[in-house]
């Protein structure tokens, strides 16, 4: 397009020339001994401009041919360029289609060929992961690290990722804090929140929860459910450090965390562990103060020492409200029957079975009846618990 702007401003210029030059009637003369050479104005005018057009032409051609070569290099390497940029493109189809073995080639293909290193040494090293040939995984990651250091975060990310899937949770852990001010990055901490929930590290999930907090990482429900979870399950970690050191953390709780059910749970079926059955009674009916749970209705009568009146009492009062509540009419069977109120026993373990029969209420009911001296009716009831529990 700019050759031929360049030859209509030249023929342009050319018919200028001629339309001002037919009034002229000049002429030019040339003597160079022996000779004498008389040529008109304008045919002289016209016979430079075509000697200048001639110039540009041959000094265009020239420079064209002169540099032939390196434009020929530069085409080369620009299709070679593209080549490997649509072997790298076809390697990411490929990977994320789960085609990995295609994946896997493309992508040394395009290491090979210097295309994005460390992207393509990522791609491959993902690939042989899920083809399970962690070796090759390996060497992937330790090349991208040989010719393009400078994608450091990319590569260790990466094979902290791929560490985790493989369950080598330390190992892990050990390449995330390589990663410069990894603590600050964002992906890293939520990794390492799962690692440490693996390694059950409770106290570092909580300050991870708290870091990732801050940057928003998570909405507030899911941050809540997952420090309300690290809290449980460090309460259960304190169990094995005999009582003395579980009473001392429990006492650390907030109270209103001590009444949520899954907590005061944990809590009262450990008290009842260590026979502090006070402890798990007030712990259960603070609870239950709050909100109804039939689960710690459940553990109320595996502990009925000290007062099992007092129990049987509360237990009824909260039968005013939940009458059609079979874990409760369970319960007070069974505290019943450690007052050995045998026919109260019974009728609430009845009760119990028209709501919802279960095996617990069965076998409660076989245990009366043996205490009550009727084995045809304790038979009975075995024979149909062992049915609903093999029937699960």
């Amino acid at each position: 397009m700019k050759t031929m702007l360049w030859i209509l401003a030249i023929f342009a210029a050319a018919v200028g020339l001629t339309l001002a030059a037919k009034p002229n009637t000049g002429y030019l003369l040339l003597i160079y001994p022996p000779y004498r050479i008389e040529l008109s104005f304008n045919f002289f005018v016209v016979l430079l401009f075509t000697f200048l057009f001639v110039m540009y032409g041959v000094i265009r051609l020239t420079a064209s041919m002169i540099a032939l070569p390196e434009k020929s290099r530069e085409y080369h390497l620009k299709r070679a360029m593209e080549k490997n940029r649509f072997v790298m493109l076809e390697g990411l189809v490929s990977y994320f289609e789960g085609r990995y073995a295609k994946a896997e080639k493309a992508a040394v293909q395009a290491m090979e060929a210097k295309e994005s290193v460390a992207l393509n040494a990522v791609v491959a090293a993902r690939s042989a992961h899920e083809l399970r040939a962690f070796e090759r995984r390996d060497a992937y990651l330790a090349r991208a690290e040989e010719l393009e250091p400078s994608r450091r975060t990319l590569r260790l990310m990466t094979g902290a990722e791929l560490f985790f899937e493989e369950r080598r949770y330390n190992d892990a852990l050990s390449v995330l804090k390589q990663i410069k001010n990894g603590r600050a990055h964002t992906a890293a901490l939520r990794l390492e929140l799962k690692i440490q929930q693996h390694l059950k590290d409770w106290d570092a999930v909580l300050d991870l929860v708290a870091q990732l907090d801050t940057r928003n990482a998570f909405d507030a429900a899911y941050s809540e459910q997952l420090k309300r979870h690290a809290r449980i399950e460090k309460l259960k970690s304190k169990v094995g450090e005999g009582k003395e050191r579980f009473l001392a953390y429990w006492q650390k709780i907030p109270d209103a965390e001590k009444k949520e059910a899954k907590t005061a749970s944990v809590a009262a079926q450990t008290f009842i562990s260590f026979k502090e059955c006070a402890i798990a009674q007030k712990v259960i009916e603070e609870s239950l103060e709050g909100q109804w749970n039939s689960h710690l209705v459940a553990i109320y009568a595996d502990c009925p020492e000290p007062d099992t009146v007092k129990r049987i009492e509360r237990a009824e009062a909260w039968l005013r409200q939940h009458d059609d509540d079979a874990v409760l009419l369970l319960s007070l069977g069974r505290l019943c029957m450690h007052q050995k109120l045998w026919g109260k026993a019974k009728n609430y373990l009845e009760a119990s079975l028209s709501v919802h029969p279960s095996a617990a209420a069965h076998l409660a009911l076989a245990r009366l009846a043996e205490t009550m001296q009727k084995p045809e009716e304790a038979e009975h009831h075995y024979r149909l618990a062992q049915e609903m529990i093999l029937s699960v």
